[in-house]
């Protein structure tokens, strides 16, 4: 079989006529495809409705970022808050009727605050007040009830919520 090299020509430059033709039509019709999918929602092309597209989401990147960033800051300060709180009635005494005695916790993510305890009498009534740090008396040795106060904020709370 004996090729002549005019008709091998002839055959490959119809053939690419004919791709290229092909690939032409599915482009015009890809760009008018997309030309109606923006058409009357703004009077730009498709390159310029893109562009904005990943410019505004470059922009909401960003946004998220610093949100991300100021919720990061909240949760940490938020640790500084109060956020446990335990309370414990008791009676110290057995010439008074009923609990009317109470120790009050009030502790912050890091198990740091405040202990209150009040104690009543038929005399009156008693304020004392101990600062806690890390779940511990700070300058004071705490009492049993102090402690349960804490244990309490700290079950009903959950650890370093």
């Amino acid at each position: 079989m004996v090729f002549n090299g005019g008709g091998f020509f002839s055959f490959v430059w119809v053939f690419v006529i004919i791709w290229l033709s092909a690939l032409s039509i599915v482009l015009f019709r890809m760009i008018g495809h997309y030309n109606r999918l923006t058409n009357g929602i703004t009077s730009h092309g498709l390159k310029e409705v893109l562009e904005a597209i990943v410019k505004n989401q470059k922009g909401l990147q960003k946004q998220t970022a610093d949100i991300e960033h100021a919720i990061k800051n909240l949760v940490s300060d938020g640790k500084l808050h109060i956020q446990k709180i335990g309370l414990v009635r008791f009676n110290p005494f057995s010439d008074t009727g009923g609990s009317q005695s109470f120790t009050l916790a009030l502790l912050d993510g890091g198990d740091n605050g405040i202990v209150m305890t009040s104690l009543y009498a038929r005399t009156g009534n008693r304020w004392y007040v101990k600062a806690i740090r890390a779940g511990k008396g700070e300058e004071y040795e705490l009492s049993k009830e102090e402690s349960r106060a804490i244990q309490e904020a700290e079950s009903l709370n959950g650890k370093d919520t």
